[in-house]
């Protein structure tokens, strides 16, 4: 969902800060942990940090575990789960947006589908769905069919009991899964729409789950990631366990993933205080 601040603070470059937030103690235990989990998880943001500071720290929220799962991805279960099934839970309060979101998307994806050699309409893929906004005003316009990936089980029966109304006849799947773990099928979709949940994924995560999408594509399918983008480095909200990254350290990730960038759009009309929303398309 849009972010109206970008957690300044979070990111410690200074030994002051480091030990006033984890004692000497812990400093002396958990820095190894710390840096390994950052090189294993966040490749492209260590490697930013490492250019950028002199010493780095992400919160211990990448690298705990809670009940057997990484508090990363444990803490957005939770969030969400307090998240209305509702257009205003999706867009975090700022509804009133939504439609100019929506028509950025539109123009910024017509330019992929249809003619020669560009995207098929068949068949696309919203993953990080949620109640199927993105699905309903940009998607089913275009496509044939829908298939629908999102954690919260939540989202995906009040998508296909009420919100997408006679839509959800042509949604051929829904997919209760957190991106880290969900396998699309191969060589299946034209399109896969991927907004405001990369910012969810570790680095090492999201390259996996991108190289997933690379090999579920049909003949000149595009991928597309839509989300929050730091104005510079990246910053980690740990109340949702979201990373916002620089557009730069972003296109690192899909360059490791081997994808080709096609375009890059800043999403215009949103207001200056909120954290820049840029859309990538890829193949």
């Amino acid at each position: 969902m849009p972010s109206v601040l970008e957690c300044s603070g979070t990111l410690q470059p200074s030994q002051e800060n480091w030990g006033k937030k984890m004692g000497k103690g812990c400093r002396s235990n958990m820095s190894f942990h710390f840096h390994n989990t950052l090189r294993k998880e966040f490749f492209a943001t260590y490697q930013h940090l490492q250019e950028q500071l002199p010493l780095v720290k992400l919160y211990a929220v990448t690298c705990e575990y809670i009940k057997g799962e990484k508090q990363f991805y444990y803490r957005a279960h939770q969030f969400y789960q307090d998240v209305p099934a509702s257009e205003e839970g999706m867009m975090g309060d700022f509804v009133e947006l939504s439609e100019v979101d929506l028509e950025g998307s539109r123009q910024f994806l017509k330019q992929f589908v249809g003619g020669p050699g560009k995207a098929g309409t068949r068949r696309a893929l919203d993953c990080g769905c949620g109640i199927g906004r993105v699905s309903k005003g940009v998607l089913f316009p275009l496509f044939e069919t829908m298939e629908m990936c999102d954690m919260m089980e939540e989202f995906l029966l009040h998508a296909h009991e009420e919100y997408l109304g006679d839509d959800a006849d042509r949604v051929e799947s829904y997919y209760c899964y957190n991106l880290k773990d969900f396998m699309p099928p191969p060589k299946r979709y034209d399109v896969i729409w991927i907004q405001w949940v990369a910012c969810h994924l570790t680095d090492k995560d999201l390259m996996e789950f991108l190289m997933r999408c690379k090999a579920s594509l049909r003949p000149n399918g595009v991928i597309v990631i839509k989300d929050n983008m730091a104005r510079q480095g990246c910053k980690l909200d740990p109340a949702d366990s979201s990373i916002i990254r620089h557009l730069d350290i972003m296109k690192s990730i899909i360059q490791k993933a081997g994808l080709e960038v096609l375009d890059v759009q800043k999403q215009e009309g949103f207001p200056e205080i909120m954290v820049p929303i840029w859309m990538i398309a890829m193949r």
